[in-house]
């Protein structure tokens, strides 16, 4: 067996998603050695989101990367609109609910896989940011109950990477949660998410699109030469939907998206429909000593807003501003690898961002419950709701929810200078 190979940083992130990328290129700015750790071989996956917001493109605009991006964008969201299959609910133009002095009023739509690419070639300019693909996090490197490091599988090879501070950022099923060992505030979900893809005309709107009715809702994300597809159903009843065949499952979201019908026989087989467990929970305790938790890891996020791109990125530049002047002083010191960085400072990231994580839960559960009870209405009962209701939806909700996903409750800035 080869020998565990040990390399040394500042920093050693755990994931390369939207928070581990855009903390590693931030500390990199300040000159932090800092070295990422994505276990798979690129960053393809269906999953991800694709929806950018104001919040983050104020992001990318501070790091000077608005041009390169704005190749990469698809489409754009100038409003929001919120339908059913009975009749619109809410429609809500961003440019008239946004902050005052806002530069940016619509949100692009742009592969997060790209948007990653972009990060990464901007975070390389840097020498201190090191990117290790196929390296799967395995565990942490541990003195005296301390977290000292990672330990990582690489081509077959073990090896260990000792930092000043670690950082999981390895999204939802993070294993570095356990490390942390502080349990979780689980507010639930009562959805799950059956994602597939249908072919995209040149023809058709590049927005988002989206409707909720009776046996399903479904949001239309735009790829290209295709949609992305999340068809919301009740949770735990994926196996149900399954057992009952592909030709009912077709006609179910037919009768959601009608729009959608002449294209669905084109899903041959259940492979092509995947599950997406939607859960909605947070750390209690963000941090201990030698490690700390953003992003997803840290706060499991509903889709439902598409704002958990966006708040996984908004961490990370808090995470950067706060730690990055203590790592950098850390760094010059020779014995800082036998030595912890004080508590109290990893603390500041969870004191910095959890309002805006709790408060961004709760509004997607209370979301979430009614758009269960869309889903499950019995045949004839309106899916509108009473005329004081839709007064409400159309106003103050449709001016609060807007300024709480688009535009985010806090949003950050990157303070920390190059």
């Amino acid at each position: 067996m080869a020998p565990m190979q040990e390399q040394r940083t500042t920093v050693a992130i755990s994931g390369g998603g939207p928070a581990g990328i855009m903390l590693g290129l931030l500390l990199a700015r300040q000159g932090v050695e800092v070295t990422v750790l994505e276990k798979h071989a690129d960053f393809l996956r269906d999953f991800r989101g694709d929806t950018v917001h104001p919040m983050t493109l104020d992001i990318l605009d501070e790091l000077g990367l608005t041009d390169e991006f704005d190749r990469l964008v698809r489409g754009r969201m100038e409003a929001v609109e919120f339908g059913t299959t009975d009749g619109v609910l809410v429609h809500q133009d961003l440019a008239a609910v946004a902050p005052r002095g806002t530069r940016f009023t619509d949100v692009a739509l742009a592969p997060q896989w790209d948007l990653l690419d972009l990060l990464v070639r901007k975070a390389r300019e840097f020498p201190t940011f090191r990117l290790e693909m196929e390296a799967e996090t395995t565990g942490v490197l541990r003195e005296h109950g301390d977290v000292h490091g990672l330990h990582y599988r690489k081509d077959g090879v073990a090896h260990t990477v000792r930092a000043v501070v670690s950082i999981a950022a390895d999204g939802r099923h993070s294993g570095l949660r356990e490390e942390i060992a502080t349990g979780l505030i689980v507010l639930g979900s009562p959805i799950d998410v059956l994602w597939f893809r249908v072919d995209r005309t040149p023809d058709e709107t590049t927005e988002l699109r989206g409707t909720f009715g009776r046996g399903g809702g479904v949001v239309a994300i735009n790829r290209g030469d295709y949609w992305q597809v999340a068809f919301v159903v009740p949770k735990g009843t994926d196996e149900q939907i399954r057992a009952a065949g592909l030709d009912a499952f077709r006609h179910r979201v037919a009768s959601v998206v009608p729009w959608m019908a002449d294209r669905l026989d084109r899903i041959t087989d259940w492979s092509e429909v995947k599950l997406l467990s939607v859960s909605v929970e947070r750390l209690r305790q963000w941090a201990v000593p030698g490690l700390v938790a953003i992003g997803d890891a840290a706060h499991t996020m509903s889709p439902l807003g598409g704002v958990g791109v966006n708040l996984a990125i908004s961490d990370a530049v808090a995470a950067a501003n706060l730690l990055g002047p203590d790592l950098l002083r850390a760094q010059s010191d020779p014995d800082r690898f036998g030595k912890l960085l004080n508590p109290a400072i990893l603390d500041r990231v969870q004191q910095r961002r959890q309002t805006t994580t709790s408060i961004t839960q709760r509004l997607q559960v209370i979301a979430q419950k009614r758009i269960l009870a869309m889903t499950t209405a019995a045949e004839g009962e309106s899916l509108m709701p009473s005329a004081p209701v839709l007064a409400l939806l159309r106003g103050p909700v449709a001016r609060l929810l807007p300024r709480v996903f688009v535009y985010g409750i806090r949003p950050e800035r990157v303070t920390a200078v190059q």
